[in-house]
């Protein structure tokens, strides 16, 4: 954690999430304070303690706005393995901490896997329960990973890679940010029931989007094209001419802040 955006009472609680044999401890920081609540969605391998989920968490102290954050299975704090993590459980998940730790009006921010997540989570509550969806005020999305599965895994894969996951049932890919990324069959195929597939989608709400134009894990045609089917007249897409994909160096901060000023 950045020590810059350290913040009093920052000590994770657990959730449990799920039955039976898929009960997984879920690991989670809340802040009570005004509204709306911010709710910070991370990206693929990253955690709540990151350098954005934590300035976001003290900027919203710094407003009296109230926080959440939290870890999915397999990361940062939370229990379970990268073999059984797929964007079913952790849609679950942020469903859980949504509906159980938060209250009131809702802004949620969502990073690369967290900007895909946080689009599925509303598309499940606006079908399923309407009115928890009304409590999603906005949301401001970095680098949205839309269907991150198949379109920036699956199909970007060379054949043999391809074949080894489907015959081994797993892939380590190489990351320029951590250790390789276990990629399993079981991701894979379980992102294909949870794909938006282009399909039109009206959010209902603002949705802001930061993309870098220099961003290699989630390039900028990826991003414009999720603007294509999401629907209505409340979408931003705004470009950053030298961003890369974090987005987290002070100037990128400013925006994002900046940004997060008009919604909440």
């Amino acid at each position: 954690m950045d020590s810059s955006y350290k913040i009093p009472g920052s000590e994770p609680q657990m959730l449990p999430v799920g039955v039976g044999t898929e009960v997984r401890e879920i690991a989670f920081i809340h802040h009570t304070k005004g509204e709306p609540g911010v709710l910070w969605l991370s990206g693929f391998m990253s955690d709540m303690g990151s350098t954005k989920a934590t300035a976001v968490a003290a900027w919203a102290d710094g407003r009296g706005l109230s926080s959440t954050r939290f870890d999915y299975s397999a990361h940062g704090r939370s229990s379970g393995t990268m073999e059984d993590g797929t964007i079913g459980r952790w849609l679950d998940e942020a469903d859980a901490i949504f509906s159980t730790i938060t209250s009131g009006p809702q802004v949620i921010i969502g990073s690369s896997m967290g900007g895909y997540i946080a689009l599925l989570l509303l598309r499940r509550l606006l079908r399923d329960r309407s009115q928890e969806a009304a409590r999603i005020k906005a949301m401001l999305l970095i680098a949205p990973a839309w269907d991150m599965t198949e379109e920036l895994m699956w199909k970007r894969f060379p054949e043999e890679t391809r074949r080894d996951i489907m015959a081994t049932g797993s892939y380590r890919q190489p990351s320029a940010y951590a250790s390789p990324y276990l990629i399993t069959r079981r991701l894979i195929e379980d992102g294909r029931k949870h794909l938006l597939a282009r399909e039109s989608f009206d959010p209902g709400r603002p949705i802001v989007i930061l993309q870098g134009l220099q961003d290699p894990d989630v390039p900028a045609p990826h991003t414009r094209e999720l603007k294509t089917f999401l629907t209505g007249d409340k979408v931003k897409l705004i470009e950053i001419a030298d961003g890369e994909h974090r987005l987290s160096r002070p100037q990128d901060l400013d925006l994002l802040f900046s940004e997060l000023d008009k919604l909440v």
